[in-house]
């Protein structure tokens, strides 16, 4: 028997399913970012964008929905790819998403620190040195290293606790969500709502660019797929329904939010989520909670991605991609523990590089998180046609041209981080931290062992084997 097969545990559920993309998908942007958004847009205007943003995100996630129900393993997208197109394809695709999983879990632990500024302003001590123009002192990097330690070690002793610590801050999240809403239509002017457009077209795109960061997330289901225990069709239909409730999330804060305050006020608050809602309850008190609640987002998606990033690297060293070290589960707890303390381990070191940093590392990761959508999609095209006879317990509506769409509006997104675009990546710092990935990767995929396009599973750990 594998050790595939003989090691993960099969044991999420429904609601661990949905709290785990769910929660992967709400992080902590909603709260920093609202008031640019709707400065930028205008208040119909950056929901539209999140509406135009959720369409892009649910033609990938169809594809997405199909795939893992064909496909049930651990790795994701490294399979459809490896199945699709071959070994160095998929080695691409999945090198360039742990990119994008490091860099998102990496920003939560200096996510976490900054938030925590704003409950305790008196909190800095212990400077210790500038990056970037960002002073960095030993009490807030103290907070992102504790959190980072206790997070790794909730995930290094089971997919269960993740899942059950997971549901807990989703559920508080929600309430914070209901609260906001509450506070709206209690609260809340149509007048603070005007202009309800701003920039026109470009004001939108302004928007629209940001949805890919804020949108995934839903891919750490196929990522955790082997410990899933729900009918293969049931898990492509929770990705959909988990992006779904992502999108109603997104623009419900952005009509609660702009309907609490002006405009100009928001846009000039570094936290406007949490002075929106203040201004709604005419509470200071409820400011506060809303922090609290962007914590929740920050641990959920820190939590969601750890799990996400630790289980695509545990596949790539399956198949003999990366070291074998990467490969090994814990005889005990059951997860792969030693690919859960490598992510940990950035995680931990990540608060020193101070903020700005990794700003830019999350831009990189953005892009790269865009080129894996755009093959996932490739792979579902390639798939339908060649292997049109393959078990596919969720069958996406649209068939080839569903994949068609995602690939062609995934390509576009990634063409927004070109030069001359509107989110096109800093040079030269973002486009050094591409190519010093790149080069990494380059390191490894001349070991990459040829696997062709249809050798899948087994061809898989033949290779691997063949590789030790």
């Amino acid at each position: 028997m594998s050790q595939k097969s003989a090691g993960l545990a099969r044991i999420l559920g429904r609601g661990d399913v949905l709290a785990v993309a769910f929660g992967a998908m709400i992080g902590f942007g909603w709260i920093v970012l609202t008031g640019g958004f709707l400065q930028d847009a205008g208040t119909l205007g950056a929901a539209l964008a999140f509406v135009i943003g959720g369409v892009v995100v649910a033609f990938v996630g169809l594809t997405y929905a199909e795939l893992v129900s064909a496909m049930p393993e651990v790795g994701g997208e490294h399979n459809y790819v490896l199945r699709a197109m071959g070994s160095r394809p998929s080695f691409i695709t999945s090198w360039s998403l742990v990119l994008g999983y490091v860099s998102v879990v990496a920003f939560e632990a200096v996510a976490l620190p900054q938030t925590m500024l704003y409950l305790f302003p008196d909190m800095l001590a212990g400077r210790l040195w500038t990056v970037a123009g960002y002073d960095v002192y030993a009490t807030w990097v103290a907070v992102g290293v504790v959190a980072a330690v206790l997070i790794t070690a909730i995930n290094y002793v089971g997919v269960r606790p993740a899942a059950v610590f997971q549901t807990i801050a989703v559920l508080f999240l929600a309430a914070v969500g209901v609260a906001l809403v509450v506070g709206s239509l209690v609260g809340g002017d149509r007048g603070n709502m005007e202009p309800l457009f701003a920039g026109g077209a470009a004001g939108i795109i302004s928007v629209l660019v940001a949805t890919p960061f804020l949108f995934v997330g839903f891919d750490v289901i196929p990522q955790s797929a082997e410990e899933i225990n729900l009918p293969f069709r049931k898990i492509g239909l929770l990705l959909l329904v988990s992006v779904a409730l992502a999108v109603v999330w997104y623009i419900l804060i952005m009509l609660t939010v702009g309907s609490s305050m002006p405009v100009a006020d928001l846009a000039a608050s570094e936290l406007a989520a949490a002075d929106g809602m203040s201004a709604l309850w005419k509470s200071d008190a409820m400011g506060t909670v809303l922090v609290l609640g962007g914590v929740a987002g920050i641990l959920t998606s820190w939590n969601g991605f750890l799990i996400g990033a630790s289980r695509l690297v545990f596949a790539l060293a399956q198949s003999g991609m990366l070291p074998a070290w990467f490969a090994r589960l814990h005889p005990r707890f059951r997860t792969p523990s030693n690919a859960l303390l490598f992510i940990g381990g950035l995680s931990v070191i990540a608060p020193f590089f101070g903020r700005q940093t990794l700003v830019w590392m999350v831009d990189a990761g953005g892009l790269s998180i865009v080129v894996a959508f755009a093959m996932v999609a490739l792979s579902f095209v390639v798939l339908r046609r060649r292997e049109p006879e393959m078990e596919r317990p969720f069958r996406a509506p649209g068939g080839v041209a569903t994949g068609v769409v995602a690939c062609a509006l995934s390509v576009g997104m990634g063409i927004l981080f070109l030069p001359g675009m509107p989110a096109a990546l800093v040079w030269p710092y973002e486009w050094v931290i591409l190519a010093v990935w790149w080069v990494l990767g380059i390191a490894f995929v001349v070991r990459v062992p040829s696997v062709g396009p249809g050798q899948h599973a087994e061809g898989r750990l033949l290779a691997t084997r063949a590789t030790r």
